[in-house]
């Protein structure tokens, strides 16, 4: 299977919504191929943190 290349984000905007079920977080990214929305409860979101924090380091030190 064939990977599609990866979207630059140019624009990110959040909010929440909520329903019978909870609260839901919505990140709109809008990116080169169009607008990608995801929505977040709390594991998702701890989950998306956590691979940030370790993308983080590694971003830091190319810019060096």
């Amino acid at each position: 299977m064939e990977k599609a290349s990866p979207c630059v984000p140019a624009e990110i905007h959040v909010h929440t919504v909520a329903d019978e079920g909870g609260n839901l977080g919505i990140l709109s990214i809008r990116t080169t191929e169009g607008i990608l929305d995801i929505a977040l409860d709390c594991h998702a979101a701890d989950a998306i943190v956590s691979a940030i924090s370790s993308i983080r380091p590694k971003l830091d030190a190319s810019e060096k």
